[in-house]
């Protein structure tokens, strides 16, 4: 049965994937160059512009911050897609070969939301965008941190489940936002 966050969810992510087939289709697959270090820093920037417009309660520059939660969203799909053809040598992969793997970790993730919201009850809702854009720098700078140690983890979730969880975060700002609608 479809729950009101999981469509909510679907209609964020759907314009989050148009958005990333048009850029597509005009950029190609220019992000391919990027080492996945890259990528993390790209969503760095992004979510210290959200934290500076917060903090500083305007903005100079008219770029709406729904567009940079987007931005976190497609640019964590881009590193995990990025993990997921790490033997692929080809810079320029048609739109048509990389659907399937937005589908295949969007889908994922959105499974992992739904076990998270199961065990905590939708606690996002109550919470403040300016703290879930805090929880995002902090996955960041998580990520950046096993980047640092090659990829190796003691104990912690790997680099994949920090993308996935950024994701979530960003699309549950999103919906605060007014972006589904």
């Amino acid at each position: 049965m479809e729950t009101n966050t999981s469509n909510e969810y679907n209609q964020v992510i759907a314009r989050c994937k148009e958005l990333f087939r048009k850029k597509t289709l005009d950029y190609g697959t220019a992000w391919r160059i990027l080492r996945l270090s890259s990528i993390t820093d790209q969503i760095f920037i992004k979510a210290q512009r959200i934290r500076s417009i917060q903090e500083k309660g305007g903005q100079k520059v008219d770029d709406p911050i729904v567009d940079e939660f987007v931005g976190i969203v497609n640019y964590c799909l881009i590193a995990l897609i990025q993990i997921s053809l790490k033997e692929e040598s080809r810079l320029e992969i048609p739109y048509a070969e990389l659907e399937p793997l937005y589908d295949h970790w969007s889908g994922a993730t959105r499974g992992l939301l739904e076990n998270k919201n199961h065990d905590y009850g939708e606690a996002w809702r109550d919470m403040r965008v300016s703290s879930m854009t805090d929880i995002i720098l902090m996955k960041l700078f998580r990520v950046k941190q096993i980047e640092d140690n090659q990829g190796k983890t003691i104990v912690s979730e790997g680099i994949e489940a920090n993308y996935q969880d950024m994701i979530n975060y960003s699309v549950f700002c999103l919906i605060k936002l007014g972006y589904h609608e």
